[in-house]
Formats: structure tokens, C-alpha cells, sequence
């Protein structure tokens, strides 16, 4: 047992490793550390752009302005929501449209459908982009957006190649995509974003990485860029470098690319999933879970089908390299069949008492259920059965979900101390086997280990302290230190409270002598106001909120 116990502790207190194909530069470093920050406030950032939308809607639900006042909303809305939700985007497409045939404007109308092609493009519906598009009468645009209008038919030709992956029909899709784009040139002002914007399309369709990289530059000295911009010229400048072979500029900039998506809440976007395949061939499996299952959520939440396919592709495939990872590792794995053995026994042992718990819980919900029906006959009563009901599954929920939260955190470790001890003895370090041995500190991981029982029994029974401690004389009240949640006497009437009675099963969760357990029971019943026979009845019927 002591063992178990010490392994348990060296897998607690060993952090995760990150193993590397290649030297990562400081730079990429740094912005896969920004990265991973962005995405700890990604509800900040969403809930920023969230709260814009709920002003603009509610101005223009409430707006009692002209026609042409709520055309324009609608137009800030619809910006708002295209690279956010195509649902929502859809909507005020269809909103502005309705509003343009009201005020009989043919300028309006086309704007609104140019709104349109936008977001089905983004949305991957290809056949309703080109019949929306050749519906559109450019004469009636204005310069900008009959920029805009060329592009948009550009980037609809280049996305149908990408997304069909045909040679035959590939070129064709291409060659036309480059003639749009020469036509857009020539409505786009000198120097402006949109210019150098569609200059840096050409470029990636001709694979120029000189041309490109130049745009690049550019564009990040204009004055008024926006994190949007920078977003999408990053991702296609990086693309270049990548043809070029130069994975590692690239990978920055996507990095970057992928920051500024987080920042401005954009949904519909490809540098984050790119980014997991580099960290996945670098050997970076944390980030390339994190960063394919981001852009997964992302895909399905602007639902962009085309981006759903492509990621869904790339997510299979680094699945598919895990399990052979895996399978190569167990291969290796002969020499440490007694340590592997001992581990599986912990992560055994509590899935054990998390199947004995389910069992209890699900005994204790069909005698609630029969007392339920026979109650039905007694309306005062059914309330409480009710609250009792709602309080044993609210208890399943929260125990069932630590006791698996823990095991996957054990599984982890298992994999990380497999690694760890895999190089050790590999490269015949086994002082440094034993450093890792010497590490561990038992007492802190089982109080780390007892203050996780306590929050998640506190968080169910918040009341549970002040209820025990009124079966006290107030000069019987054992205090709490301040970093302590609950003292070894109030975890053991816990135990009890969730319907652990057994005094052997509780000394082993805790790790006290089933003596020990017997004197503070006994030591605590002795001190209360009720006879000790009536008292383990009154814990148990200390209610959870």
C-alpha cells in the first residue's frame, strides 16, 4: 500500500513534459505562450463582441428612425456577426434585404446581396454563393464595393478549387479566380488595405513568396490596421512561406494570425487547426489537442462546413497517430510491467469505489422511486420525496464526475511518468530515477488529494459545518484553521453523511488505523448534546442545498 502511495505521489508531482521533434525558437515560443493566454480569456474577448451586437440589435429593434437609418444598423450587425455566426450573419442579411426592397433602393439591394454571397461563401454553400453572385448588377455598386463584389467572386473561384481538390478542374477555378482578382485591382485605391489585400491573393495563387512577403510588410505599416486584417494577411502570407519550406516563419505567423482571431471573436478562420498540425509533428501533443479541438468548436459554432470537413480530416489523422504512438509505447513498456501493474492497481482501486458509489446511488434512486409511487397516493408528501430525489442524483453528479475527473488525471500522469522513466533508464540515469523517488511528498499530495473532498463536499453541503456544530455545547466546537476546510473529525461524519458507514472503508480513504477511526467517533459522540445512538442518524440527515 505504501508503494501504491508513493507512486501516486510522483505522479502528482511531476509536471508535464513537452516533447519536442526540433528546437523551437524563442519567438515561436513566446507566441504560442500568448496563444494559449488568449485562449484562457476567449469569453472575454466573445463577451466583447457580444455585448457590441446586443447594443446595435437593440437599437435597431427599438429604433423608431427611417428605413435607411435601419438599413445601416443592419449593415453593422451583419459586420459584426459574418466572421462570428452564419446563423445570426444570415439573418440581417436577409433583414437588409427586406429593408432595401422597402425603400426601393437597386444600389441598396445589390449591397445587400454582395452582404450575402459573403457569408455563404464563408459558410462553405457554394452553388448559393455563385447564384447570388451573378444575380448581383456590379453597374449599380459603388467603387468599393465593386471592389469587393470582384474579390468576393475571386475568393469563391479559389475556395471551390481548394475545397474540391480536383486537378482536372482546379486550374480552370484558379485561372479564373487571378482574372477576378486583376479586375478588382483595378477598382481598389492605391495603397489601401483592399489593394494590397487582393495583391497578396495573386500572390499566394502564384506561389510568389518575394511578392507576398513585400505585400506583407506593407500591410503591416498602414496606420489604421485592424487585428481582423492582420489576422487574415498573416494566415496568407504564411501559407507562401510554408510552399517555400519555411516552416518556422509560418508557424509564426499563423501564431499571430491565430492570436488576433481570438482577440476579435472570429469564428471562421483556418490559422488555429493549422497550427495544430505543426504542434502535433514537433511532438507538442498538449497544444495540438487544445488548438484542433478550438478550431472543432469554432467550426461547428460559425458552422462552416467546408472548415467542419478539413478540420475533421486533420483532427482523424492526429487521433490516428495517438493510437500508434500509443502502440509503439507499449511495445517499449516489458521493463516497467511491475511499476505499469501497481499504477493500474490506484487507477483500479478508485474506479472501484466509484462503481461502488454508482451502485449505492442507483439502489438509493430505485428505492427513492419506489417510495415515489406509494407516495403519489399522499400529496402532502410528495414534495419531500421530491427534494430527496433531486438531492441523491445532484450528489451521483458531482462524486461520479470527481472520482472520473481524478482517474483521467491519473491516466495522464501514467503516461507522463511512463515517458519520464522511459528516458531515465534509457540513457541509464537511474540516480535521476531515484531524485524523482526522493521528490515525493506523500502527506502533500494526500492533503491536496483530501482538500478536493472536501471542496466538492462543501460545494454540496455548504450548511454541513454549521449543522454539525449545533449538536455541540459552543465550548465543544472543534475550530478550523484558516488554509482548512474540513478537520479529520468532519471528514469522517462526511463520509458518513454520504452514506460511507463502514469504519474500515472509511480508515482506508483517509488513512487512519480503523482504531483511530473508532476514537473520534467515539470521541465526537460522547461530546454531543444527542445519545450516541441517535447521532450518525442526525449527520445523515443533514440536507444538501
Amino acid at each position: 500500500m505504501k508503494r501504491l502511495l508513493l507512486l501516486c505521489g510522483l505522479l502528482l508531482g511531476l509536471s508535464p513534459l513537452r516533447a519536442v521533434a526540433g528546437e523551437i525558437s524563442p519567438k515561436t515560443d513566446s507566441l504560442l505562450a500568448e496563444l494559449n493566454t488568449a485562449l484562457a480569456h476567449k469569453k472575454e474577448y466573445d463577451g466583447q463582441r457580444l455585448n457590441r451586437i446586443a447594443v446595435l440589435t437593440a437599437d435597431f429593434v427599438s429604433s423608431e428612425a427611417n428605413d435607411n437609418t435601419r438599413f445601416d444598423l443592419g449593415l453593422r450587425i451583419y459586420d459584426e456577426y459574418k466572421a462570428l455566426k452564419y446563423d445570426s450573419a444570415f439573418v440581417y442579411c436577409q433583414k437588409t434585404m427586406r429593408l432595401a426592397e422597402q425603400l426601393r433602393s437597386p444600389e441598396k439591394i445589390e449591397v445587400a446581396r454582395l452582404k450575402l454571397a459573403f457569408v455563404l461563401l464563408s459558410s462553405g454553400l457554394f452553388k448559393e454563393t455563385f447564384e447570388t453572385l451573378d444575380a448581383i448588377r456590379p453597374r449599380l455598386l459603388s467603387p468599393a464595393d465593386r471592389q469587393s463584389f470582384y474579390f468576393l467572386k475571386a475568393r469563391a473561384y479559389s475556395d471551390l478549387g481548394d475545397f474540391n481538390q480536383d486537378q482536372t478542374y482546379r486550374p480552370r477555378y484558379y485561372a479564373r479566380a487571378l482574372a477576378y482578382a486583376d479586375t478588382a485591382l483595378l477598382f481598389s485605391r492605391p495603397g489601401s488595405y483592399e489593394q494590397l489585400s487582393v495583391q497578396e491573393f495573386r500572390a499566394q495563387k502564384t506561389n510568389s513568396l518575394a511578392a507576398g512577403a513585400a505585400v506583407y510588410a506593407q500591410i503591416r505599416r498602414l496606420p489604421h490596421l485592424s487585428l481582423h486584417q492582420l489576422a487574415v494577411s498573416a494566415s496568407t502570407t504564411a501559407y507562401l512561406y510554408e510552399l517555400a519550406g519555411q516552416e518556422e516563419k509560418a508557424v509564426q505567423l499563423l501564431l499571430v494570425s491565430a492570436i488576433a482571431d481570438v482577440k476579435t471573436a472570429t469564428k471562421e478562420t483556418t490559422a488555429i487547426f493549422k497550427l495544430s498540425d505543426y504542434c502535433y509533428r514537433q511532438g507538442d501533443l498538449k497544444n495540438a489537442y487544445t488548438f484542433i479541438r478550438e478550431a472543432r468548436e469554432d467550426a461547428a459554432f460559425y458552422k462552416a462546413r467546408q472548415r467542419q470537413i478539413e478540420i475533421s480530416h486533420v483532427s482523424s489523422i492526429i487521433e490516428g497517430q495517438k493510437i500508434n504512438i500509443i502502440e509503439n509505447q507499449r511495445k517499449s513498456l516489458k521493463t516497467f510491467a511491475i511499476i505499469m501493474t501497481l499504477l493500474a492497481g490506484v487507477v483500479i482501486g478508485f474506479a472501484v469505489v466509484s462503481v461502488r458509489q454508482l451502485r449505492r446511488l442507483r439502489k438509493a434512486d430505485q428505492l427513492i422511486f419506489a417510495a415515489n409511487r406509494e407516495l403519489l397516493e399522499r400529496n402532502g408528501e410528495l414534495r419531500q420525496l421530491n427534494s430527496g430525489l433531486n438531492e441523491a442524483n445532484r450528489i451521483k453528479e458531482e462524486y461520479i464526475g470527481y472520482y472520473f475527473h481524478n482517474n483521467s488525471q491519473y491516466i495522464d500522469k501514467l503516461e507522463t511518468l511512463k515517458k519520464r522513466v522511459e528516458a531515465l533508464l534509457a540513457s541509464k540515469q537511474f540516480a535521476g530515477v531515484q531524485k524523482l523517488v526522493d521528490g515525493v511528498n506523500i502527506k502533500t499530495e494526500r492533503n491536496e488529494l483530501l482538500k478536493g473532498f472536501d471542496t466538492v463536499f462543501l460545494r454540496l453541503f455548504p450548511n454541513f459545518i454549521g449543522q454539525f456544530n449545533e449538536l455541540f455545547q459552543p465550548e465543544d466546537r472543534g475550530p478550523l484553521a484558516e488554509d482548512q476546510l474540513l478537520t479529520t473529525e468532519l471528514r469522517i461524519f462526511a463520509l458518513i453523511r454520504l452514506g460511507i458507514a463502514d469504519s474500515e472503508q472509511i480508515s482506508r480513504m483517509l488513512g487512519y488505523s480503523i482504531n483511530t477511526i473508532y476514537t473520534y467517533k467515539t470521541r465526537v459522540k460522547n461530546r454531543s448534546l444527542l445519545p450516541n445512538e441517535e447521532f450518525e442518524a442526525r449527520i445523515q440527515a443533514i440536507q444538501a442545498v
